[in-house]
């Protein structure tokens, strides 16, 4: 799985139709937000800072909750925007999820676990899961 990350609100005019999980490094506005979707019709996810998703008003959140796109919190531990502008979820997590699901855990259990053995955050383990 591929996070576009986007470091600047100048970034987003360079976004592609087809991205689906994008990673914003700055503060978004609303406008921001509102351009990003206009950008990618098949946006599923907003992946930004908990620092930043409390900012995020309301009548975003209720846009992108009508719109069917999950706002994440989280960050983006260790890339490197100078070398690769996505950062990759490792098939091992899928992987790790399959076995634990096998394992007969429960959601709950398996993105305690996830949060634990990964830098993920509880909120994108669980977009995952459940996509």
């Amino acid at each position: 799985m591929k996070i576009r990350v986007v470091s600047s609100k100048e970034e987003i005019d360079t976004l592609g139709l087809n991205e689906e999980i994008v990673h914003l490094a700055f503060r978004p506005s609303n406008k921001d937000i509102f351009k990003l979707i206009l950008k990618c019709p098949d946006v599923k996810a907003i992946h930004i800072p908990s620092s930043y998703k409390r900012t995020i008003s309301s009548s975003a959140q209720m846009y992108l909750s009508m719109q069917n796109i999950a706002l994440l919190e989280g960050d983006v531990w260790g890339h490197r925007k100078d070398i690769n502008e996505y950062s990759e979820v490792s098939q091992h997590v899928f992987d790790r999820i399959k076995e634990l699901k096998e394992e007969g855990l429960s959601d709950e259990d398996t993105i305690e676990r996830l949060v634990r053995e990964t830098r993920l955050s509880p909120d994108f383990i669980t977009f995952i899961i459940s996509n």
